[in-house]
């Protein structure tokens, strides 16, 4: 069942005592994860960079979709941008349900994969009345050439407007989504609602569907609530006191091979 729609991932509620599961964490680990899951160790294909971890993690190289863990083995887990890589999503969410209570997943949406589309991504994703939607991409019209590192993993760090205008319209380009318990997932549905939503021109209807109208008060709010949250963002990372280290010398350290 969804809970809400945080800003980004630095706005989940996650409680002090929690267990904290990440799933494919890739190169940008999660600080608040207690366990790490990675499937692939030598290709970077399906992520931006070298595997990361911090020291206080513990690494579990397995696949997603079918993890080393007891039902209900964590409190919360996080699965970002992970989603859109995989053959079968269902078996992930179901994976995810099964190993967690509540957590976070994160899809590229459909506009963001449009504009900035990615070679490593297998769908795209839109949230329409509550419900996460997913549609193979191969089925969508021809999309432009992949200019995702550009506008996703270069410019927002260059830019303190452009990030928050991510901020404040967070599921533009990416789909956020905290939940507890299930999760309320189609996957190519066949009903001619959700595949409009994909296939067709946007009416007003369709467009206040997925971006609810805000009049200037509430966007003016907003747009302050993501300057501050930026700001809160930054500052707590200054004061982190640890950086995530590299594969290799996690393995060292903790005297481990794969």
């Amino acid at each position: 069942m969804k809970e809400r729609n945080p800003i980004d991932r630095h706005d989940l509620r996650i409680n002090k005592s929690d267990k904290v599961l990440e799933v494919g964490s890739g190169h940008n680990p999660t600080y608040r994860a207690n366990v790490i899951v990675e499937k692939y160790i030598s290709s970077n294909y399906h992520r931006g960079g070298d595997i990361k971890i911090y020291p206080h993690q513990k690494f579990i190289n397995a696949d997603g979709s079918s993890m080393p863990f007891k039902d209900k083995d964590f409190d919360y887990v996080i699965c970002a941008q992970v989603l859109e890589h995989v053959d079968d999503p269902i078996a992930l969410v179901n994976e995810l349900q099964r190993t967690a209570t509540r957590g976070y997943l994160e899809v590229p949406s459909f506009i963001g994969e449009s504009l900035f589309p990615k070679k490593s991504h297998k769908w795209v994703c839109l949230e329409i009345n509550g419900k996460l939607v997913l549609f193979d991409k191969a089925k969508l019209p021809s999309l432009f050439p992949d200019y995702g590192k550009t506008f996703l993993n270069f410019l927002p760090y260059e830019s303190i407007s452009l990030r928050i205008f991510y901020l404040a319209y967070h599921q533009i380009t990416t789909v956020r989504y905290e939940w507890k318990d299930s999760i309320d997932i189609l996957v190519n549905p066949d009903d001619p609602y959700y595949r409009a939503f994909f296939e067709q021109d946007w009416s007003d209807e369709m467009i206040r569907t997925i971006f609810p109208y805000r009049d200037k008060k509430n966007d003016l709010q907003i747009t302050i609530s993501a300057f501050f949250h930026l700001v809160k963002t930054l500052v707590k990372r200054k004061m982190q006191r640890q950086s995530p280290i590299t594969l290799e010398e996690y393995l060292k350290r903790t005297n481990q091979t794969l």
